[in-house]
C-alpha cells in the first residue's frame, strides 16, 4: 500500500530504523541545518531526523515538531515510491512504452491489466473535510512566522521554505503545475517566490501577469512521498505532477479546493499556504540563499505571495530539507529522477545505456553517460542530443562513455575517460542556456559547455594504433583464489 501522508512515511521510517529523534532543544536558525549537514555527510546519507524541541526565531517553542533528510538514503529514497531498488520505476515506464498490440487473444488480454494501471492513475476528489483543513486560518489569524521556518545558513536572506510543492495552473490550458522553489519569508502574510526563468510556474506567472491578472497560488509542505518527489521531477509542462504521483504510487492522490482559491491541494498535506501574486505590485528583493552549489546565489528580484490563507492539520509535521555543499538530501532526489526518467531519455536517445550525475557535479555541472557506439562520431551525436532534451540542456560537462563502463561509479568512470581522452582531438565546447544559479558563467544564465569523447576510438576518427586491452585476472584464477580466501585471514571482504 502507498503512503498517503507524510505521518505513515515517518512512522515507517521509524520502524524500519531508519529515524532518529532529537528531543533536546534546537534553534530553527542554523542549529538545525548545522545538525543535519553533518547527519547528512555521513557515510550512505545518515538517517532520517524528527525534532520534537524546535526553537522558532522569536525564541519560542514550536508546537509542530520539524522533519528533514527524509529522502535523505537510497533505501528511505526506495521507500518514499514503494519499491525495493529505483530501477524498478523505471522498468515500469518502460514496459508502458512498449505498448504494442500483440497477437492472439491471450495476449491481448494480458496487456489489459497495464491499460487499466494507466487508467488509475489520475487524481481523485477527496470526499469530506480534508485532513489538510483541520484547521484553518484567515485574516488577521494569518502568521507565517508561527511555523517552524528554516534559516539554514549564515548569510541567507531570511527563513527560507524549501521542501514545498507550489501549486499553478496554466491560465491558457488549465493544465495544473506543481513545482519545488524555493520560498523566502518576508513577514506574517508576505512571501518571496524564487522561481528560475525556465520553470513551467514561472512561464504560469508571465502569461497572467501580461494579462494583468492576480495569479492564486498554493504552497503545500508536507504531503504523500511520491507527490513531494513529483514535484521536484523534471516532467514536461503538459503532464500533471499529481497524475505522476499517482503512477509512483500506483493509485490516485486525493485532492480538496483549497479555501481561499480555485486551486486544488493535497487533501493529506500537513500544512497549505495559499496566496496570490498581483503584477500591479513591484517585485520584492530575494535572497542571498546558500544554494545546492555550495554558493550562495545572489539576491535578485522575484514576485511576491499574499497569504489569504494558511491551513494544517490537527497534529502536523513540518518537512524541510537544506542544500549546501554535496552530498546532501538532495542528492538522493536527483538520484531517484536519473533512474526513473532513463526510459524517456532512451527514446530520443536510444544509444544510450545509463548515465549518472554525481554528487560533486550538482546535477548540472557534470553528467557521465555510457552508450552503445556503433559508428564513428558517435559520442558527439549523443552530447548534442542531450543538450537539446530538457533539463539537460543546462549540462556543463558531457563526458561520454563506451557501454561497459560503470558510469554510476565516478571513480571508474573518470579512471577509463583520463585514460581513453587525447585532450584537444576529443573535447569539444559548445554555447547555450546554463542553470542560473552558475556562478562562473559569462552572462547570467549564458555560457559555454564541454563535451568529452571517452570512448574507444575508430581508426574513422583518426585513432590507428591498436586500442589496447583491459588488465583482467583470468577467471579460473579468481575462483580458486575465491575459495581460498577465507582461510588467508586478510580481511572479510575478499573481493
Amino acid at each position: 500500500m502507498p503512503f498517503d501522508s507524510l505521518s505513515q512515511f515517518i512512522a515507517a521510517l521509524d520502524e524500519a530504523g531508519e529515524l532518529a529523534r532529537v528531543r533536546e532543544p534546537v534553534r530553527a536558525r542554523l542549529e538545525l541545518c548545522e545538525i543535519a549537514d553533518r547527519v547528512m555527510k555521513q557515510p550512505g546519507g545518515g538517517r532520517a531526523l524528527l525534532f520534537e524541541h524546535v526553537l522558532r526565531h522569536d525564541g519560542s517553542r514550536s508546537p509542530w515538531p520539524v522533519a528533514i533528510n527524509l529522502f535523505g538514503s537510497m533505501r528511505r529514497m526506495s521507500m518514499a515510491l514503494g519499491v525495493e531498488r529505483l530501477d524498478e520505476l523505471g522498468d515500469r515506464i518502460t514496459r508502458l512504452l512498449d505498448l504494442k498490440v500483440p497477437d492472439g487473444l491471450v495476449a491481448k488480454l494480458g496487456l489489459i491489466p497495464r491499460l487499466l494501471e494507466v487508467a488509475t492513475f489520475p487524481p481523485r476528489p477527496f470526499r469530506g473535510r480534508p485532513p489538510c483543513q483541520e484547521i484553518v486560518w484567515t485574516g488577521d489569524e494569518i502568521d507565517v512566522m508561527q511555523l517552524p521556518i528554516l534559516t539554514t545558513w549564515p548569510e541567507d536572506g531570511g527563513p527560507y521554505i524549501t521542501l514545498p510543492m507550489v501549486i499553478s495552473t496554466d491560465p491558457k490550458r488549465g493544465i495544473r503545475n506543481v513545482g519545488m522553489y524555493r520560498v523566502q519569508v518576508l513577514g506574517r502574510d508576505s512571501l518571496a517566490m524564487h522561481w528560475q526563468r525556465h520553470k513551467v510556474g514561472a512561464a504560469h506567472w508571465r502569461e497572467m501577469a501580461e494579462r494583468g491578472e492576480k495569479m492564486p497560488v498554493c504552497i503545500a509542505i508536507g504531503a504523500d512521498p511520491a507527490s513531494v518527489y513529483s514535484a521536484s521531477a523534471p516532467l514536461p509542462p503538459m503532464v500533471d505532477e499529481f497524475l505522476f504521483a499517482g503512477f509512483l504510487r500506483q493509485s490516485p492522490v486525493p485532492l480538496s479546493k483549497a479555501v481561499t482559491n480555485p486551486l486544488d491541494v493535497p487533501a493529506h498535506a500537513e500544512f497549505v499556504i495559499e496566496g496570490e501574486i498581483d503584477p500591479a505590485e513591484p517585485l520584492v528583493t530575494e535572497g542571498p540563499f546558500g544554494d545546492h552549489t555550495g554558493f550562495y546565489s545572489e539576491a535578485d528580484l522575484y514576485p511576491r505571495v499574499r497569504i489569504t490563507a494558511i491551513t494544517m492539520r490537527r497534529t502536523p509535521v513540518y518537512a524541510t530539507t537544506i542544500v549546501g555543499r554535496p552530498p546532501m538530501e538532495d542528492f538522493y532526489l536527483g538520484h531517484a529522477t536519473e533512474r526513473i526518467f532513463l526510459p524517456l531519455l532512451r527514446l530520443t536517445v536510444p544509444e544510450v545505456v545509463d548515465y549518472h550525475m554525481p554528487a560533486e557535479g550538482i546535477f548540472h555541472n557534470l553528467v557521465f553517460v555510457s552508450i552503445d557506439k556503433q559508428y564513428p562520431g558517435q559520442a558527439y551525436k549523443v552530447m548534442n542530443a542531450l543538450w537539446g532534451a530538457g533539463l539537460m540542456s543546462l549540462a556543463k560537462v558531457l563526458v561520454v562513455v563506451d557501454r561497459d563502463v560503470n558510469v554510476r561509479n565516478p571513480q571508474e568512470a573518470w579512471w577509463v575517460a583520463l585514460n581513453h581522452i587525447d585532450p584537444q582531438r576529443d573535447t569539444r565546447f559548445t554555447m547555450g542556456p546554463i542553470d542560473v544559479l552558475d556562478h562562473a558563467s559569462r552572462a547570467f544564465s549564458y555560457g559555454s559547455k564541454m563535451g568529452i569523447d571517452a570512448t574507444r576510438k575508430w581508426p574513422e576518427e583518426g585513432f590507428t594504433r591498436e586500442w589496447p586491452k583491459v588488465i583482467e585476472m583470468d577467471a579460473a584464477t579468481k575462483a580458486r583464489i575465491d575459495a581460498l580466501w577465507p582461510r588467508l585471514g586478510l580481511d572479510g571482504g575478499g573481493r
